[in-house]
């Protein structure tokens, strides 16, 4: 048993990055005996690892990564651009996040996107762009060349560590979500963005001080570590939203703006239902012809990437910009420009179920 599996097994000791090193080594050569994987992603995600060993291991995959026109794939960008990502867990809702992306786009923000294929969730992020018909970006050169031109971009798989893909197939015929719930956990740490910003939803309270342990780390981007009492993993309009950041402060607090509990401040940020269009549903909330949870929730997360992003320095302000990007259609706009983009892949629109 590799001496990582040890550790996390027994919780005795920290797993340092020369270990974890030494575990990605022997998966690439296929040198783990059968099960250690299964066994290292059950024990990650039956219990988050302390904070040091999970900073470990993602400096570990950081170091592994190539390097991107000459300069690290994790260098930062400057002010005005933003990732917004959840992680996942928590009641079912529509893509409140991607609909907040495309607010805060036409507002200035430079949008650097992330998500991935539904893991709890009905639909999630790439499932709705593969509905949408917008693709996916293969590449840092073709993610830059899209914000340039629409100032939004959906970077796909090249973002995550190899090591994760590799993990992925070692476990067959298991499927990754029936064990991987840590790989969701820790995926807006994964993704290698960047970006001078990144507000990441987190719907488990009890990995907030793990996360903030990583945060802490990270230098040259701005993070807000995102919560609520509903478990929603986005800021949420109806209820109070307590925000952690890393910039050495205690962070801060967003209040509800329009004040719900229980089911009734879940109701209206439900997916679509069965039966239900869901490119219909998620184009109705963007199209500034609805009022409700859902079209304050989207706005109020538009604005902090607008906050977080620099681009905007007050709250209101923020507030009202992406009051009028939705108002004014522009967000719509810019979904029909993507999807008319000639790189869109055509899919055909699927239904609720």
């Amino acid at each position: 048993m590799h001496e990582v599996l040890r550790a996390l097994i027994d919780r005795d000791r920290t797993v340092d990055q020369e270990m974890w090193g030494s575990f990605w080594d022997r998966l690439r050569d296929g040198a783990l005996r059968s099960g250690e994987t299964v066994a290292l992603l059950s024990s990650l995600s039956t219990l988050m690892p302390d904070g040091d060993t999970l900073v470990a291991m993602l400096r570990s995959l950081d170091e592994r990564r190539p390097a991107v026109a000459g300069r690290s794939a994790v260098a930062a960008r400057p002010d005005g651009t933003a990732n917004i990502v959840g992680t996942g867990g928590g009641p079912a809702t529509f893509n409140i996040s991607t609909a907040a992306a495309f607010v805060a786009a036409t507002m200035g923000v430079r949008v650097v996107k992330t998500g991935s294929r539904a893991y709890t969730s009905t639909c999630g992020s790439h499932d709705l762009l593969d509905r949408l018909g917008i693709a996916t970006t293969t590449s840092y050169e073709q993610t830059d060349d899209l914000l340039e031109r629409f100032g939004i971009a959906f970077p796909g798989n090249f973002v995550y560590p190899r090591e994760i893909a590799l993990l992925a197939r070692s476990i067959v015929p298991m499927d990754l979500r029936m064990i991987g719930g840590f790989v969701n956990s820790v995926g807006p740490f994964l993704a290698a963005v960047p970006v001078c910003a990144q507000i990441v939803g987190v719907s488990d309270r009890s990995l907030l001080p793990a996360l903030g342990e990583v945060a802490a780390t990270v230098a040259g981007r701005r993070i807000w570590l995102c919560s609520n009492e509903l478990g929603v993993d986005e800021l949420v309009d109806s209820v109070d939203n307590v925000v952690l950041t890393n910039d050495g402060t205690d962070g801060f607090s967003l209040r509800a703006g329009a004040p719900g509990t229980g089911a009734g401040a879940i109701a209206g940020l439900r997916p679509a239902a069965a039966g239900e269009d869901v490119v219909d549903h998620f184009l109705g909330v963007l199209s500034g012809e609805r009022t409700g949870p859902a079209t304050r929730t989207v706005r109020l997360n538009a604005a902090a990437l607008a906050v977080a992003s620099g681009l905007v320095a007050e709250w209101p302000e923020a507030v009202r910009a992406a009051d009028d990007a939705l108002r004014s259609g522009a967000a719509r706009d810019l979904v029909d420009r993507l999807r008319a983009h000639p790189a869109r892949r055509a899919v055909a629109t699927a239904r609720a179920r």
